[in-house]
């Protein structure tokens, strides 16, 4: 079965036909790194992440570009506000990104670039739309560049929308703009405004705009026709339909294929800064395993919208259960038996035919259930060979969807968890021991160590306090 995509261009689903055949180029709209990471962008990239691994599972050769952009307006207002280089928010901030994606077990992309090390290559792309007659230098000594959307008639063409029905563009002043529905290419230097945040162009001092990054961060990894675009429901307008207008303008054919995922709802809102209804990475990543968080992330439909409320989570633990419940118990009954060797790693069709229609994860998870049921059913009825047959399409879906809980990264992750609960509890009891010491309580400061002592805990006492070690 041909994998078959929806496309947000075209508006429908169609056969996805690479430019080369056996490869397959992915660009994705990564974050702005403003501010902390929130459930939303770890629904997206592991959208993303999902494609990405059905692709390569399907025998394409694939290069994933995600990136970050670490210039913009947001930036320099928030690192202004907390007082601190924009660029240490930027790099700090990037930082927490990576570890909310490593955490859930998102593949890191091929190539990662940083908005600030493709300059040259936008203003290259902006002097071929001035040169083109698509785009102006403001005309109030800004520094200013605009992109004239007048000339260019096909603007509005990915989200189907006419020019006389848009609002104004939102991402710099309307002064020196010919209309107002003209966006920022490059925007001048600004009193006020770090001079580390400017860099030299045929129009003086200043930065590139939001929508010109990711046309020539795209390109200059991908080609400049590559095969898919992604990004979040939210970028499909303005930014996505400017990067393809300044693309298509400057003569690049840019991406075949268009891809948005669904956005998160918080018990019926959406969720947005405004109504402060956000929930953060890390407060996601506290309140759960990873494991359970990628299974719930990653269980809807990428086009959905995510519905995150009380007892999502309880839920996805619930699903996950059944399937670490049967790898277990298959791989404890199988173990010392020639069957042990006879799992082959290969989806059922039905799985693969979800999968490549417009990857439908929950119908796929149907099917990965239902394996488990039957899985099950061989077991108890000691039908070892079947049972083995059925264990190794649990490996391949379940590491297609990256929640296989046989997997090093859960076990790493789950140990590292166990061992600063660990710490914690542990040191609490060290608390207890030393009040008792203080007052005198020797019978308790006693216990406590004794108690200590029988599961492998060695405690020392020194002049800068108690230090124990686990020896077991």
């Amino acid at each position: 079965m041909t994998l078959r995509l929806y496309d947000s261009k075209q508006r429908a689903l169609v056969d996805f036909v690479p430019l080369v055949a056996g490869k397959v180029g992915v660009y994705v709209c990564g974050p702005t790194v403003q501010s902390a990471p929130h459930i939303g962008h770890l629904r997206s990239a592991l959208a993303y992440d999902q494609l990405r691994r059905w692709f390569s599972y399907s025998g394409y050769d694939v290069t994933f570009v995600r990136n970050v952009t670490d210039i913009d307006d947001k930036i320099l207002i928030n690192a202004a506000a907390s007082g601190e280089e924009w660029w240490a928010l930027a790099y700090r901030t990037e930082l927490e990104f990576t570890a909310a994606y490593n955490a859930i077990g998102v593949l890191p992309p091929t190539y990662e670039p940083r908005a600030t090390a493709s300059i040259p290559e936008m203003i290259a792309i902006i002097e071929r739309l001035v040169d083109a007659g698509h785009a102006y230098a403001a005309e109030d000594g800004s520094g200013d560049v605009y992109f004239d959307t007048v000339s260019w008639p096909q603007y509005g063409e990915l989200t189907h929308q006419k020019l006389d029905d848009m609002a104004s563009a939102a991402d710099s002043e309307e002064r020196g703009k010919h209309d107002v529905r003209d966006f920022a290419l490059w925007k001048g230097h600004k009193e006020g405004e770090p001079l580390t945040a400017a860099w030299q162009s045929p129009w003086g001092a200043g930065r590139p705009g939001w929508h010109i990054e990711c046309s020539a961060m795209s390109t200059k990894y991908l080609g400049t026709q590559f095969d898919i675009h992604g990004g979040g429901l939210d970028l499909r307008f303005p930014h996505h339909e400017n990067e393809l207008a300044q693309s298509h303008a400057a003569g690049d054919p840019f991406a075949n294929y268009w891809l948005h995922n669904g956005l998160v709802s918080v018990v019926g809102q959406k969720m947005s800064k405004s109504l402060g209804n956000s929930v953060f990475a890390s407060e996601l990543i506290a309140s759960a395993r990873p494991l359970v968080l990628r299974y719930y992330l990653g269980a809807n439909h990428y086009r959905s919208t995510l519905e995150f409320h009380d007892g999502a989570l309880a839920e996805a633990e619930a699903a996950l259960g059944r399937i670490e419940g049967f790898v277990e118990r298959a791989v404890r009954r199988l173990e010392g038996t020639r069957f042990a060797s006879e799992t082959v790693e290969l989806v059922p069709d039905e799985f693969r035919e979800a999968m490549n229609d417009d990857l439908s994860v929950p119908q796929a998870l149907g099917v990965l259930h239902e394996t488990v049921r039957s899985g099950n059913a061989a077991l108890d009825s000691e039908d070892f060979a079947e049972a083995a047959r059925l264990l190794g399409q649990v490996y391949a879906m379940t590491s297609i969807l990256g929640i296989n809980p046989l997997d090093t990264q859960w076990s790493a992750g789950e140990a590292s968890s166990m061992a600063s609960a660990l710490s914690s509890l542990v040191e609490r009891l060290l608390e207890d021991r030393e009040i008792a010491r203080k007052a005198r309580d020797f019978a308790t400061a006693d216990r406590i160590r004794e108690e200590l002592a029988q599961v492998g805990i060695t405690i020392e006492d020194t002049s800068t306090g108690a230090h124990w070690s686990f020896d077991g």
